[in-house]
């Protein structure tokens, strides 16, 4: 098993994790936007780079 494959699918998840937790707090108002705004950019960085590791990393056997 590629260990770059894995840590991208992980990092990946975490991303998604973390927008969805920026997006439910932006509907509910209950935290502030400056949580939410550091949560969502690192949500970001994190779904990006993770796709970029799954993406470019090639399957050899």
């Amino acid at each position: 098993m590629n260990v770059k494959r894995t840590f991208g699918t992980i990092l990946t998840v975490l991303g998604i994790v973390g927008l969805i937790y920026a997006g439910y707090g932006y509907v509910q108002h209950t935290v502030q936007a400056r949580e939410l705004i550091v949560v969502a950019v690192i949500g970001v960085i994190f779904f990006v780079s993770g796709i970029g590791l799954i993406k470019n990393t090639k399957d050899e056997a």
